[in-house]
């Protein structure tokens, strides 16, 4: 069996330490936000930080994470509150949501070591592919996460401009798809 902490609590997978996290993650442990998209690390829709680290759950396997520290888009926040959520609600920074959680989990993991990141350093820590192409809001809205996070400014609960209260209140449960 293979012993790791997800979102902060231990797990152990009876599965073959071949398998790939994202397997485990998804079909063992039930928690669907990190996505499948290519298998090959290209995409980055299964994106998680893997001690502290934004790693590609589809090309890290279960005996690599052996005693590690695993945190996927259901264990970044309880309640949808981490500043790069609230960021990219608040900066529609967020189309279909599939590649949402990937994007968020390498946006945290930046946020994490670098509080205060140049446009060139978004880039080029979340280089993860959205078909949507949200790329001309994303770095508007880690650089506001960043703000947030450092108390220099705040994320309204109002909507943002032609968003009707009511659907603002539902793109946020739409990050953890």
């Amino acid at each position: 069996m293979t012993r790791l902490t997800v979102n902060d609590r231990p797990v152990e997978f009876a599965m073959d330490p071949r398998t790939p996290l994202l397997w485990a993650l998804r079909d063992a442990a039930n928690l669907t936000g990190t996505k499948y998209g290519c298998g090959v690390g290209d995409c980055g829709a299964c994106t998680v930080m893997v001690d502290g680290a934004a790693l590609r759950s589809c090309l890290i396997t279960l005996a690599e994470c052996e005693g590690r520290f695993v945190v996927t888009i259901e264990g970044l926040s309880h309640d949808r509150s981490h500043p790069v959520q609230q960021a990219m609600v608040a900066e529609q920074a967020i189309q279909c949501g599939f590649c949402t959680p990937g994007i968020v989990m390498s946006a945290a993991a930046l946020l994490a070591h670098n509080a205060s990141p140049s446009e060139a350093e978004i880039k080029a820590a979340i280089p993860n592919l959205c078909r949507c192409g949200v790329y001309a809001r994303l770095v508007g809205a880690v650089q506001r996460a960043a703000a947030v996070a450092r108390r220099e400014d705040t994320i309204s609960a109002a909507p943002a401009p032609g968003i009707a209260p009511e659907d603002a209140a539902r793109a946020v449960p739409a990050l953890k798809r």
